[in-house]
């Protein structure tokens, strides 16, 4: 497959519904947040295990996309295939516990193994030099954490187990007297959940650097894809209600590009919606209307006017 040619920057909404779209491990799962202005945050990781899970449903074993970062797996056992590819005829491939290339020409070959092999590394890149060293890789597509439009207010419900999990802690948690008498003391945990929030993402592609991994035009096809679906395949209760709702690319007539990045960003505007009126987000007469529930709430305009010569907007879905 041939190279991306053209340099593309897209801005990505998505939204989640009584949900927690990306808790943190080091605040007791408590969904991201900014403190000093109360947006909620969602990880580039987190966006980035969606779009290898999607993968993996999407493309099963089809040949190229396979996923490099999978859960349980052994990263030096996937730097292994690479020389067991390169070096075919030497068995020693397959017993030593560290493994580095004997010279430049061969290390282009470890690290192009798993560009052409698997399609997290060709898109996000990877550093693959972990005992067994296939090398590093710098990814042409890049994903910022992605920000809430507003501020965001996280709560945290109470839910209770009625199971036990043995007959000790069954007889310990049954208090009182006899029959309908008896109190059952259940169980607590913990849930926390965004009551609405939409979120904003943006994320570059570099065609520059899709010409040393290899990331084609239909490797971006499936990233697009996998924005717009990756949601549909990643139910669960912790998450609520995640959808992706807009995705908006500027396409550059070249490699390098024809503007500025964030200049580009700027085109796509979001503001809150009352009744036939809108008004730009922060807006102190937005305190007197009740915070937004539903992506309704919100109209999202693209700026087309002026467009720099070279720039095509693609509205993705």
């Amino acid at each position: 497959m041939t190279a991306l040619a053209n340099r593309y920057d897209i801005v990505f909404l998505f939204d989640v519904t009584r949900g927690n779209p990306n808790g943190d491990p080091d605040a007791g799962n408590l969904p991201r947040i900014d403190p000093e202005t109360s947006h909620g945050l969602v990880s580039d990781v987190s966006l980035k295990r969606k779009i290898r899970n999607y993968t993996e449903i999407a493309k099963g074993d089809q040949p190229g996309y396979r996923i490099y970062v999978q859960e349980g797996a052994i990263l030096n056992e996937k730097h292994r295939e690479a020389y067991r590819a390169v070096r075919a005829d030497d068995d020693k491939v397959s017993k030593e516990k560290k493994l580095n290339p004997k010279d430049d020409d061969e290390a282009r070959k470890l690290t192009g193994f798993m560009c052409e092999n698997f399609f997290d590394v060709r898109a996000f890149g990877a550093v693959m030099s972990t005992g067994i060293n296939a090398g590093q890789v710098r990814g042409p597509v890049q994903v910022a954490f992605a920000t809430s439009v507003e501020r965001i207010l996280p709560l945290e419900i109470s839910i209770t187990r009625m199971a036990a999990t043995s007959e000790k802690e069954k007889e310990d948690r049954t208090k009182g007297g006899e029959g309908d008498e008896r109190i059952e003391n259940r169980t607590m945990g913990r849930k926390h959940i965004v009551p609405y929030g939409l979120y904003r993402a943006h994320i570059f592609v570099n065609a520059k650097l899709a010409e040393r991994t290899g990331f084609s035009q239909e490797d971006f096809d499936h990233l697009t894809a996998s924005l717009s679906n990756m949601f549909e395949h990643d139910r669960s209760a912790a998450r609520g209600e995640m959808a992706s709702r807009r995705g908006v690319a500027f396409k550059h007539a070249s490699a390098l590009g024809s503007a500025h990045a964030h200049a580009l960003f700027e085109r796509v505007q979001v503001r809150r919606k009352i009744g036939e009126d809108l008004y730009e987000l922060g807006s102190e007469s937005l305190s007197n209307y009740p915070p937004a529930r539903s992506f309704s709430d919100y109209e999202v305009s693209i700026d087309r006017d002026g467009l720099p010569e070279g720039i095509e907007i693609i509205e993705l879905f």
